[in-house]
């Protein structure tokens, strides 16, 4: 009898876990064995700053029928040799696991209170820590107005009410022009009526060292009074151990090239998901569910000697932007794009940041 083969994912973010769910249903377990690798054993789909009873989501649901298994660790490299089947993820640890097929599915790394740690045991220490910061300032700056920016604006004035927030924004207006006028005006008017103070066309080069008082934009701009400065600029891509595949898998941003079918160019048996790859297109959960159907589909067929026939075209751009827990405004591209607003947000999102919604899709 043949040694069974590994079907191996890298992350448990949003690609990753329903990747896993559906090959879990449709891959033979007396033929391979399906592992998650993740850093920790739990997916957290927001940031646990006041939701840590139920942002934590175990892995142990993930799985049809048992199909499955999670190891926790850190992939520090790859094992592979272009066009040819087959290598190994090698862990912090020294551990190497084989793979015939491997998913990377790794996300984004964050700066400020969403650069959570690796490891678990770092988690709540880091989620405090933040939280006091939070209580103690007196005016926090946000060096960054796309969505992260606008939410975390919202959410302070919320829980802080008396407490100054200035967004500064390196545009014209808040987000990107991906996005409606409409849209990015409303957003603005919003937080306005809460005493947010927003700096267009300015930019905050270097956050400034805890504990120091004031801050000065590129243009000169000084605002003294900032003793709490975060960057709630874009992610970069978390795929710096990707780079062991060559120089040429990566894009000048760190993102992982891929064909339509969401294989990388020169390693047929790779596949990347979720905000990793070198796509044009906004980096956002809701865009995962069409990666993960094609990874899955294509995944399959390889195993069963075809070749992979599935093609990522890419999704219309929607996204719910919160302005706290009982506002915010939504955007559709549908019909030429429109808007919702904040009993749209509220509804789908502000309340509970979709956290259920993540957690059903985990069995929870």
């Amino acid at each position: 009898m043949s040694e069974k083969k590994n079907v191996v994912i890298v992350g448990a973010g949003c690609a990753g876990p329903a990747i896993a769910t559906s090959l879990s249903a449709d891959l033979d377990p007396a033929k391979y064995n399906l592992i998650l690798v993740n850093s920790r054993p739990y997916a957290i789909p927001s940031p646990p700053l006041h939701l840590e009873e139920t942002v934590f989501v175990p892995l142990d649901r993930l799985y049809k029928k048992g199909n499955g298994e999670t190891k926790v660790g850190i992939v520090k490299s790859i094992e592979a040799k272009e066009g040819q089947n087959g290598g190994a993820v090698v862990l912090d640890g020294g551990e190497r696991v084989p793979y015939e097929i491997l998913v990377i599915a790794t996300g984004s790394k964050w700066r400020g209170p969403l650069d959570l740690p690796e490891h678990e045991n770092d988690m709540l220490p880091h989620v405090n820590a933040w939280r006091e910061k939070f209580a103690s300032a007196k005016h926090v700056v946000l060096a960054g107005g796309g969505a992260v920016g606008i939410e975390l604006a919202g959410e302070i004035k919320d829980e802080y009410p008396n407490t100054s927030v200035t967004i500064v924004q390196g545009d014209k207006q808040l987000l990107n022009s991906t996005y409606s006028q409409s849209f990015r005006t409303g957003l603005e008017q919003r937080l306005r009526a809460r005493g947010v103070e927003i700096l267009f066309n300015q930019y905050i080069d270097d956050i400034p060292e805890e504990g120091s008082l004031g801050v000065t934009t590129r243009n000169g701009t000084q605002i003294p009074t900032a003793d709490l400065v975060i960057s709630t600029r874009g992610p970069s891509p978390n795929t710096a151990f990707v780079a062991s595949l060559g120089s040429s898998t990566l894009s000048g941003s760190g993102h992982i090239k891929v064909r339509p079918t969401l294989q990388l160019l020169n390693h047929p048996h790779i596949f990347a998901a979720g905000d990793v790859i070198d796509w044009v297109e906004q980096k956002q959960a809701a865009k995962t569910k069409g990666h993960a159907a094609i990874v899955a589909a294509n995944v399959m067929s390889l195993l069963g000697g075809r070749e992979a026939s599935q093609v990522y075209r890419g999704s219309p751009e929607l996204i719910v932007v919160t302005n706290g827990r009982n506002g915010g405004m939504a955007y559709f591209a549908f019909f030429g794009g429109f808007t919702l607003g904040d009993w749209f947000a509220r509804l789908f999102k502000s309340r509970g940041l979709m956290v259920g919604m993540f957690r059903s899709g985990l069995g929870y």
